[in-house]
């Protein structure tokens, strides 16, 4: 028998507003960076959409819930946030996953 999941997977969208999309995918590129040499970070991947250009991606795993609420509160992503600043169409969409099937 299968252990539960004791893994936090995350999906979270970011989108650009036209004219920002460099200043977006630069931060989130330095994001990704510093995320991938944090403790509880399992794997990070940040994808831009080939339908529509400045929608930014990542698609998160972690080693707990508390890994996750920790990164949350890096400098990293202090850091990211005060790039994109003024830079967003809206807030980043956040997406904890539930695991189906």
């Amino acid at each position: 028998m299968n252990s539960p999941q004791t893994e936090e997977r995350v999906v979270a969208t970011i989108i650009a507003l036209a004219g920002s999309h460099d200043v977006v995918r630069a931060a989130l590129t330095d994001l990704v960076a510093a995320t991938r040499t944090e403790e509880g970070c399992v794997s990070y991947e940040l994808f831009e959409s080939a339908a529509s250009a400045g929608t930014f991606i990542t698609v998160e795993t972690w080693r707990s819930a508390a890994d996750l609420a920790e990164h949350m509160t890096t400098p990293h992503i202090a850091a990211a946030l005060a790039a994109v600043d003024g830079h967003l169409a809206q807030p980043p969409g956040i997406h904890p996953l539930t695991h189906v099937a």
